[in-house]
């Protein structure tokens, strides 16, 4: 008899709405310290996440990804929630509107007048970076 594989419920919420919610196999997203990979049956966990890509790999066999600006993460043994600053699902994402925010943050980069300033506009030029290789993962995913 076959031995039915264990899942996790994933909840990924913004300030806006909630953008999935659903059972997966798998969840990879950017921890504060780098890259985390959540199977069923981790140990408890809550930590600060980084702008990037948030890939879950459904039941029903699909990939989703959905980019997040930074935000907090609680990951229970059968449980994972994303709470994040910002959310967007990875069809909505525009590349073109991304670039143009790198541009325009690399611009304001080079034109900066205080330390604070600059963090604010190295920030904002971080998360649309990440934005952009989110973008890029998704395009590989649908090469596949």
């Amino acid at each position: 008899m076959a031995q039915q594989q264990k899942t996790l419920k994933v909840s990924v919420v913004s300030a806006e709405e909630e953008i999935f919610s659903g059972d997966a196999y798998f969840v990879e997203l950017p921890g504060a310290m780098g890259a985390l990979g959540i199977l069923p049956g981790h140990a408890p966990l809550m930590t600060r996440i980084r702008a990037g890509a948030v890939q879950i790999k459904t039941v029903g066999g699909a990939e989703e990804l959905i980019f997040v600006a930074g935000g907090i993460l609680e990951v229970q043994p059968d449980e994972v929630t994303v709470l994040a600053d910002t959310a967007v699902r990875g069809e909505d994402l525009e590349e073109a509107k991304a670039q143009q925010a790198r541009q325009t943050a690399e611009a304001a980069l080079r034109n900066t007048r205080s330390k604070f300033e600059y963090a604010t506009v190295a920030a904002e030029l971080e998360t649309t970076l990440a934005q952009l290789a989110a973008i890029r993962k998704l395009r590989r995913a649908q090469i596949r």
